[in-house]
């Protein structure tokens, strides 16, 4: 399932250069990551509360093209691997006429509260979580 965020791009987030800087990239996937998260259902407090997290082990990020201020953006993000510890998310950061900005292959593991790897408790394998097949 793939969900759609947006966001609008603000003025702390440019560099000299006048254009929105390589690293809040990832800020931009983390906030696309967690609207996925609530748009399937998966709720991550109650993870948390339960003693297990969501790690983000690696992140394949490809920049494709500028964002600058006010520029309305798009992140989509759908699953593309799911398994019983990990699993990968690819996210497309997108402008408003559907220019990529950025596209990321983002690898996510389940750790419990002491980091060490888990598998993911059933109550929160939610069908969202998997690819479309």
């Amino acid at each position: 399932m793939k969900i759609t965020s947006d966001l609008i791009v603000r003025t702390y987030e440019c560099d000299s250069y006048g254009h929105v800087n390589n690293a809040v990239y990832v800020n931009y996937l983390e906030y696309g990551r967690m609207q996925f998260l609530n748009g399937i259902g998966f709720d991550y407090k109650k993870m948390m509360a339960a003693g297990y997290y969501i790690y983000i082990t690696h992140i394949d990020i490809h920049y494709k093209a500028s964002a600058f201020l006010m520029d309305k953006l798009y992140i989509d993000a759908w699953p593309i691997e799911t398994g019983a510890v990990r699993g990968t998310l690819r996210q497309v950061i997108r402008k408003e006429d559907g220019t990529v900005c950025a596209e990321a292959d983002v690898t996510w593991a389940t750790v419990t509260t002491q980091g060490r790897p888990s598998k993911m408790p059933q109550e929160f394998l939610v069908p969202g979580l998997y690819p479309e097949k």
